[in-house]
């Protein structure tokens, strides 16, 4: 977290940041159909219930959960195709709000009896908020736009280590392999993972957002944000999904295979202008320049 690191940076990695157009991520980021990982990656980190807590108490998100999403999808697109400052900038605001959400939960969840403390800036809840991100865009990507081998995972997760530390994981506090990742991941979700409030407060926003303008709009919205509510269903770990009550949605199963077929068979005639996120496309732009 050193604030002079991006004008001390060597020029490559000013202009590029922390990735660069030959890498994994800056391949895998760039899709915009990540979005439609957002749902999931949310209600994976409020079921840990000391983030959960932190969310619950420290944000605004009952009132602006998508504004939030929104939010944070600025800030790490920042930090993978942003300049050296760009990055350094995005992954500071990021610290600075972490350093204000702390406490203690106010009920037992999972393995955390009531009053547990937690700090938004602890190692571990950073990592599992990592994870969720990194384990998501590798779901998302494989099953909308293309199959990765396993070499290009092992990859994807050695250059997101580097994403970890800038949100402030020491490498230290990693797993320090794709496969240990994978373990750690299914541990979480195994022993620590609980349905709570919070939880179900993430995934109504998600299944029923509020849309403003009345029945007509909704109507209007529905292409927008069914598809959303459809893969956040679909990809939840089993368990999580059928404490949720999700898993017994007739033909569920069989909706989210057409609608990944359907994406992977549109995606390549979307112009870049569409498909692609603006920070990528910037990003290409800078790189070619220099």
């Amino acid at each position: 977290m050193n604030d002079n690191e991006g004008s001390q940076a060597p020029p490559a990695r000013r202009t590029t940041g922390l990735f660069g157009p030959e890498s994994i991520t800056w391949r895998i980021n760039r899709e915009n159909v990540l979005v439609l990982g957002g749902g999931r990656a949310l209600v994976l980190q409020v079921a840990h219930p000391l983030v959960g807590a932190g969310v619950a108490q420290h944000s605004n998100f009952r009132k602006d959960p998508w504004g939030r999403l929104f939010r944070t999808l600025d800030r790490t697109t920042a930090i993978v195709f942003g300049s050296a400052e760009e990055a350094d900038d995005a992954a500071s605001a990021v610290w600075n709000v972490h350093g204000k959400v702390e406490g203690s939960t106010d009920g037992a969840a999972g393995p955390f009896p009531a009053g547990t403390a937690y700090r938004a800036r602890d190692p571990e809840l950073l990592m599992w908020v990592h994870a969720t991100l990194v384990d998501t865009s590798l779901l998302v990507y494989d099953r909308y736009v293309a199959r990765l081998s396993i070499a290009e995972r092992e990859a994807y997760y050695e250059e997101q280590k580097a994403m970890a530390e800038a949100f402030g994981v020491p490498r230290s506090e990693q797993p320090e392999t794709f496969a240990e990742f994978n373990d750690y991941f299914a541990t979480v979700v195994d022993e620590q993972l609980a349905v709570t409030d919070i939880v179900r407060d993430v995934l109504d926003s998600i299944q029923n957002p509020e849309v403003p303008g009345g029945a007509l709009t909704r109507r209007l919205a529905w292409p927008v944000f069914e598809p959303v509510r459809m893969a956040t269903a679909g990809m939840l770990p089993e368990g999580l999904r059928s404490e949720l009550g999700l898993s017994s949605r007739p033909l569920h199963g069989g909706l989210l295979g057409v609608q990944a077929r359907m994406m992977r068979a549109a995606l390549p005639l979307i112009p870049g202008l569409m498909r692609e996120f603006p920070r990528a496309r910037e990003a290409e732009r800078r790189a070619r320049a220099a």
